[in-house]
């Protein structure tokens, strides 16, 4: 085997992780009780998830602007995510709301 095509190989695993991850969060929100855990749920395994799309497509391409591209998607979701979930459970606190 060629290092290209173990590559290929290991962006195709990662790729299928990260789909398996995406669709944990998915039924996660869909089956959990309470604004938090659904929160929960909603972004660490999602950007996990992406995450590892992001390098599975990274090791597919292999083009520098391609590159490029992957990180700054990865690097933005991993900045919004905390603070998006932060608001969330600040303002489903200060509501007091219930399943």
């Amino acid at each position: 085997m060629r290092a290209t095509e173990v590559l290929d190989d290991v962006g195709d695993v990662a790729i299928l992780g990260g789909a398996l991850w995406s669709l944990i969060a998915g039924i996660g929100l869909l089956r959990l009780p309470d604004v938090l855990t659904r929160m929960h749920a909603a972004t660490k395994p999602q950007v996990l998830g992406l995450l590892m799309v992001v390098f599975g497509v990274a090791l597919r391409l292999r083009d520098a602007n391609d590159i490029t591209t992957l990180i700054l998607v990865g690097l933005f979701q991993t900045w919004t995510v905390p603070v998006a979930a932060h608001m969330v459970a600040r303002a489903a606190r200060r509501r007091a709301t219930k399943p």
